[in-house]
């Protein structure tokens, strides 16, 4: 049982008695739903898959009584592993049904990514396909198995490839195990969910999230927005990201609605898929709905038949890109948040329009939202400083790093955000920028320091800074700007990333940039605290500027197709 929770007891008491808070878990809302829209269908993937609430039930009572017979025990973790499939679903509602936490990992991870993600969770349980797209997940968590001790139980979902071993398969499962007969004992303010999120050191955190803040957050998302259990909520987003999880199925659960997944996102499928399942909203990156539009954009005829509402986060969106979609009949919303803090700024939908990306918005009802300086003083009105938030929707630590926790969460609620923003008299609120060392590539955060690392003893290269740098359909992407060994021979980026493929580092790691400079130039003024001793991205990028390498490279892009 996780009990190293960070809750502040006086705000706790509040949020129960403005009933932002209940009793309810996540399994209890399900149960009550399944109940009264059994044959309604839950979720449809673009693989041929359907399920209603009622089926999605009975295959998560079965696989939870195997989960318990196991012994899985309330408050064990189980990993998921799983590309968009619909079958998650199954997964997700039987882990809640048997008491455990859920750690949702990328389907990306590779087998050092699982170990170390894994053991740091002391996972008891792992659920994941057997192959998919080239990839032999069957085998990868049989070969570390053994690395991970607290491993005891394997469970595939053979959804494109049959199983090559003995390790049972959620099919064979669900057909030879009666539903779990008694309920398992769980708490609102126990942990529900695990989510990996990238730090400024390139070591993920595991963001810890308990029934209460996920119910709220999801509530108060679907009223706020004006969400109906006639809508249709479609996700191309992963299901590791509270985006794709949260928004993706808790949003559609709490309305009684549907959900509709897609394994993997190609815009003009996007589009067909969403018209044939009358989709109306959906909530995902930027780069997702900028590349629908330019398919709408080139194709005569082509349009969104019931989309009439898109959430984007990661990113400030271009008035020229609402402008687009509203051509459309698609109002663009902003919504601001992070993995730790949730969505708790976003646009009104009806100020979508009139706001036209000037503005990321305003807190959700119960949040509270302040900016400070660096004394942690309150800024006047229009004046930028760090935004800080609190509420029932904030995550409550990072497990079992209590230093960490206590830098980033106060002992009075406030979640210190990183990120540089100002405040008008209205209570508008605009995110300008960070102050931490993370780069967020398409709704991804990515730590700059973890490429940097990775990028020691390549061939050629004496020393490298990464930063991210501005680009219109992903937010920002990845430049490496690297000092040679030897200027005569210069590293290229093709040679550094075929020593990261050796190294088997992951492909969103990889520098999509690099830019040859003399030397990394150094602060001699007081460098700010960063936690970790790294330079401030926005300092880096303005020490670069001050030695021409930055302007030249802004100059260059300009020029690129």
């Amino acid at each position: 049982m996780i009990t190293d929770l960070k809750i502040n007891e006086e705000k706790k008491k509040e949020y129960y008695e403005k009933g932002y808070w209940t009793h309810d878990t996540i399994r209890d809302v399900w149960e009550r739903q399944a109940r009264a829209n059994a044959d309604k269908e839950y979720v449809a993937d673009d693989q041929g898959c359907r399920m209603t609430y009622g089926e999605v039930n009975d295959a998560a009572s079965r696989l939870a009584a195997w989960l318990v017979s196991q012994g899985i025990k309330p408050g064990d973790v189980v990993t998921l592993q799983f590309p968009n499939w619909a079958e998650f679903t199954i997964a997700y509602v039987a882990c809640f049904k048997a008491g455990a936490v859920i750690q949702s990992l990328a389907r990306n991870f590779n087998g050092a990514d699982l170990t170390y993600a894994m053991n740091l969770v002391e996972s008891r349980a792992y659920i994941g396909p057997t192959s998919f797209h080239g990839v032999d997940y069957e085998q990868q968590i049989l070969d570390i198995a053994d690395d991970i001790p607290t491993l005891k139980v394997i469970a595939l979902v053979d959804k494109k490839a049959p199983k090559q071993t003995d390790l049972p398969t959620v099919a064979e499962i669900v057909a030879t195990t009666e539903p779990l007969a008694e309920k398992v004992p769980v708490e609102s303010d126990q942990v529900a969910c695990l989510l990996s999120t990238s730090g400024t050191t390139g070591k993920p955190k595991e963001v810890m999230l308990t029934h209460n803040n996920i119910l709220f957050s999801e509530r108060v998302f679907t009223s706020e927005l004006g969400r109906t259990q006639g809508d249709v909520m479609f996700m191309p987003s992963p299901l590791n990201h509270a985006t794709g999880f949260f928004h993706g199925l808790i949003s559609p659960l709490l309305l009684g609605g549907r959900a509709v997944l897609q394994q993997d996102f190609r815009p003009r499928e996007a589009i067909e898929l969403m018209n044939a399942e009358g989709v109306t909203w959906s909530m995902s990156a930027t780069p997702f709905i900028y590349d629908m539009l330019n398919v709408l954009d080139a194709e005569d005829g082509l349009a969104f038949d019931t989309l009439r509402l898109f959430c984007c986060g990661g990113a400030p969106l271009p008035p020229a890109l609402i402008e687009r979609a509203a051509r459309y009949g698609v109002l663009l919303c902003e919504i601001y948040g992070s993995t730790e803090s949730c969505p708790h700024v976003f646009v009104p939908p009806e100020k979508c329009a009139e706001w036209n990306g000037a503005w990321s918005g305003v807190p959700f009802a119960g949040i509270e939202v302040k900016v400070i300086d660096e004394a942690g003083n309150e800024v006047p009105r229009g004046a930028q400083g760090e935004e800080i938030s609190r509420g029932p929707h904030m995550f409550v630590g990072y497990l079992n790093e209590r230093d960490r926790t206590d830098r980033a969460l106060d002992d009075e609620g406030w979640f210190y955000s990183g990120d540089l923003c100002y405040m008008d008299e209205e209570g508008r609120i605009r995110i300008n920028g960070r102050k931490k060392e993370v780069i967020i590539r398409g709704g991804e955060n990515i730590s700059a320091r973890e490429i940097d690392d990775d990028l020691i003893g390549a061939p050629g290269l004496a020393n490298s800074a990464t930063i991210g740098t501005p680009d219109a359909r992903l937010g920002e992407r990845i430049c490496t700007f690297v000092v040679p060994s030897d200027p005569a021979a210069p590293p290229t980026q093709d040679g550094l990333i075929a020593y990261l493929r050796e190294r088997h580092v992951a492909k969103r790691l990889w520098p999509e940039r690099i830019e040859i400079i003399e030397e990394i130039p150094i602060p001699v003024s007081p460098i700010p605290d960063t936690g970790d001793g790294s330079l401030p991205p926005a300092l880096l990028f303005a020490l670069l500027a001050s030695s021409g390498a930055a302007a030249a490279l802004c100059a260059r892009r300009k020029q690129d197709p």
